[in-house]
């Protein structure tokens, strides 16, 4: 090992292979056009070469590989959801979660931690009975579990009665778990350029051709792309790039901040949230204690960290683990999330032919990444909206058919 990485040093030419398409100029024309280089992105390009045979593909990027909401989250995985619809799609993106690494042989550290959501009232556990009613229905392992249950499985966890909101029961949700976010990316990224995808980063989409209703070329800041489809999935960004196609989304966009203390001895397993308290906690493998909370409650296209934010996730983490007053804060971040009028995502058709959306996703995108790969690529390989995402489609907020999922945040907006 010691010579093969001192042969590899001083190899005058790059000795490995390149994980991803080394720059090159855009073709004139490409079969599909994803425009968003994250999770999504790259895992619908994957999906398209792996099992459709589409390999003339470019997915473009106006920053860098998974450098948007991708690297921006704080990696929770979970199914545990209000509607069937939603604890259906979910249920069926963690099973592949389950087997991502091996899917195409890139670890992305998924670790099966289970996921505790706390009541403090009498409402909140009698919404998590109902939710775990429902889950269990659908395949999906949630119950409710009393204090004496919280405390054996938590122990660090503050169950004082004379806390400001005392916990009284907890939604446990055992198919919980956590992901490495950009080797989600990277593995997606990688899989797709070496069967023929070309990946185009610093490319950003200035504007969006339609003719007779159909989309037939894409503007980009290096030039213009001719396509016979493009998917959009761009996060935060969605209404914006929509926009450029003439298409009006319901979508506001709200900035989404967490942050990570320093390292630590491993004392936390579970992921605990406390919509109560507009919080959640979760120590990473590294053992970083990583807080996050709702978004922000101004519309903002932004990503920059707040003062006021910070203190806010201090006090309330502070509430479930009085511990965590010692700790220091290593970093602190934002995301954009493009959140719908019921919480749910768009996919599917779009008023403009050959033109498919992937957005609204909020906070729960990259949960959704391995199923909305399979979902989008089976749709543009198809033309058909697999039935799985069918309830998610643009036109369900014209026929006032919404799917409302905004009790199931882990941390209430």
């Amino acid at each position: 090992m010691p010579f093969g990485l001192l042969k590899y040093g001083l190899n005058s030419e790059y000795p490995g292979k390149h994980h991803f398409t080394p720059a090159t100029e855009l073709k004139r024309h490409y079969d599909v056009v994803i425009i968003g280089a994250g999770g999504h992105g790259t895992a619908i390009a994957y999906n398209l070469a792996k099992y459709h045979g589409i390999t003339n593909v470019a997915v473009l990027e106006k920053s860098y590989l998974g450098g948007g909401n991708t690297a921006r989250n704080t990696a929770v995985i979970r199914s545990n959801y209000l509607t069937e619809e939603g604890v259906n799609f979910y249920r069926e993106s963690v099973k592949l979660f389950n087997n991502l690494s091996n899917e195409f042989n890139y670890n992305v550290m998924m670790e099966s931690r289970g996921q505790l959501t706390l009541a403090h009232s009498d409402a909140a556990i009698r919404s998590f009975r109902w939710r775990a009613e429902v889950n269990q229905h659908m395949g999906v392992r949630s119950e409710l579990i009393d204090r004496q249950t919280i405390a054996e499985m938590v122990p660090n966890l503050n169950m004082s009665e004379d806390s400001r909101y005392p916990i009284m029961a907890g939604l446990w949700h055992a198919d919980g778990a956590t992901a490495r976010h950009d080797a989600v990316a990277w593995g997606y990224a990688k899989g797709a350029c070496d069967r023929g995808v070309e990946l185009h980063q610093l490319t950003e989409v200035e504007d969006i051709e339609i003719t007779q209703g159909r989309v037939t070329a894409v503007k980009t800041n290096r030039g213009r792309v001719e396509c016979g489809a493009v998917v959009q999935a761009v996060a935060g960004a969605s209404s914006v790039v929509a926009k450029k196609a003439g298409i009006a989304l319901p979508i506001h966009c709200y900035p989404l901040q967490a942050m990570v203390t320093q390292p630590y001895k491993p004392i936390l397993t579970p992921h605990i949230s406390s919509p109560h308290v507009h919080v959640y906690v979760h120590q990473t493998s590294r053992g970083e204690f990583v807080i996050g909370g709702g978004s922000d409650p101004y519309p903002l296209y932004h990503t920059r960290a707040t003062l006021d934010q910070r203190e806010t996730l201090a006090a309330a983490s502070m509430e479930l683990f009085p511990f965590l007053a010692q700790a220091r804060m290593l970093r602190q971040w934002a995301g954009t999330t493009d959140m719908t009028p019921d919480y749910s995502p768009i996919m599917g058709l779009s008023p403009v032919e050959n033109y498919y959306l992937d957005a609204g996703w909020g906070t729960w995108g990259f949960k959704a990444t391995p199923i909305c790969g399979v979902t989008m690529a089976e749709l543009v390989a198809t033309k058909k909206v697999p039935d799985l995402i069918k309830p998610f489609e643009l036109e369900r907020f014209y026929r006032y058919d919404q799917i409302n999922e905004a009790g199931a945040t882990a941390a209430s907006h």
